[in-house]
């Protein structure tokens, strides 16, 4: 596969009803990435719920719970093609939704509200390009775009629209193609971060996820942490097409030799065997700054410190100065972040006696 442009992941967040679903429904359609007829389909399907204006939500709320209450539930994955990127919705690129109705704007920015949280969490999880859209008409106008938008009539996601003549700026799907390409640490040793692990008949195991540093290559022999599970992989592809390698910043499967899929879960490490392979974190010392935290014993709200961590089950964490996309952290509780901050330091333990499958062993593989 020959990559003609870059792919660029971009996550959508904001507030509750801002209008994520909708707006990244109808801009997934316009590209030409939903089927005339399905929406057809998912207006009048809406409409004997009563829910017309759904209509374009739908493409991406897919659970029947979600569109009997009108909430996402569940998180979507979608991809779609501007002029200069391929773009899938997942995130070297925020684009954050803002309610501009009277009572939502104010509720999305108030203490419990998602908008200031959503984004505080984007730039915490590295997340460094954002595009803020209102929806329903460290802070730079120069960096960060305000693109007024209605994300169910469509007006001013891919053309400039007579109903909003008055803005002046880009549109959405050309802010987008302004946005700096990110840097991808593919020189850094293999680090894969598996989001989950599917059984295919006729093909096998096959993980999925994100390469956020390094290169993954089909014959490459691979070390799993914490587990330390050893295999060959057999091809790896993005979008249905397969890649002799894969880099940092690309959304992958790829098949594992004699493995099973119980012997892999979500959140564990794919690496490079060969080059500085993930292994089990026995302790960990993170600096920390505390958001959120009522009834502290220790740190406060708005106190900062290092705090020494003993995991309670497996787990692999790298420091933030070695591998930026495994080194940060957010602690959550009743929806609320109590806190954000770096891991400084890792101690690992020694993963001897772990399993090495025979087709690992066959390419040299310990």
């Amino acid at each position: 596969m020959v990559k003609e442009k870059t792919h660029i992941n971009i996550v959508v967040i904001g507030h509750v009803d801002s209008g994520k679903s909708t707006t990244t429904g109808h801009w997934t359609f316009k590209l030409g990435g939903i089927d005339k007829r399905v929406i057809e389909r998912f207006e009048k399907e809406a409409a004997g719920m009563n829910k017309r204006s759904f209509k374009y939500a739908w493409v991406l709320d897919k659970l029947e719970a979600e569109r009997e209450r009108s909430i996402t539930i569940d998180i979507a994955l979608w991809k779609f093609e501007t002029t200069m990127y391929y773009c899938t919705v997942k995130a070297d690129c925020a684009v954050l939704i803002i309610d501009s109705t009277t009572g939502g704007f104010e509720a999305g920015i108030s203490k419990d509200g998602q908008t200031r949280e959503h984004a505080l969490l984007a730039f915490t999880l590295g997340v460094k390009q954002m595009i803020c859209c209102c929806n329903k008409v460290g802070y730079n106008p120069e960096k960060i775009p305000f693109v007024p938008i209605s994300g169910f009539e469509g007006d001013n996601m891919i053309e400039r629209s007579t109903n909003l003549d008055w803005y002046q700026g880009p549109t959405l799907l050309e802010s987008l193609d302004q946005i700096n390409e990110p840097r991808r640490p593919s020189d850094k040793p293999l680090r894969l971060p598996l989001q989950d692990v599917y059984k295919i008949g006729g093909i096998g195991t096959v993980p999925v996820g994100r390469v956020e540093t390094g290169i993954l290559k089909p014959g490459m022999v691979v070390t799993f942490g914490p587990s330390g599970l050893t295999t060959e992989v057999k091809y790896v592809e993005v979008h249905h097409e397969a890649l002799q390698e894969a880099l940092s910043g690309d959304n992958v499967g790829f098949n594992v030799k004699n493995v099973a899929v119980k012997d892999l879960k979500r959140g564990f490490v794919a690496s490079n065997y060969k080059d500085d392979p993930a292994k089990e974190a026995a302790n960990f010392t993170f600096q920390v700054i505390i958001m959120n935290h009522p009834g502290a014993k220790v740190l406060e709200n708005g106190d900062a410190g290092f705090v020494k961590m003993i995991p309670t089950k497996p787990t692999v964490v790298e420091t933030f100065s070695a591998y930026p996309p495994l080194g940060r952290f957010a602690a959550r509780d009743m929806r609320q972040t109590v806190a954000v901050g770096v891991i400084k330091s890792v101690e690992k333990k020694d993963a001897s006696g772990a399993k090495v499958t025979k087709s690992a062993v066959k390419k040299g593989g310990k």
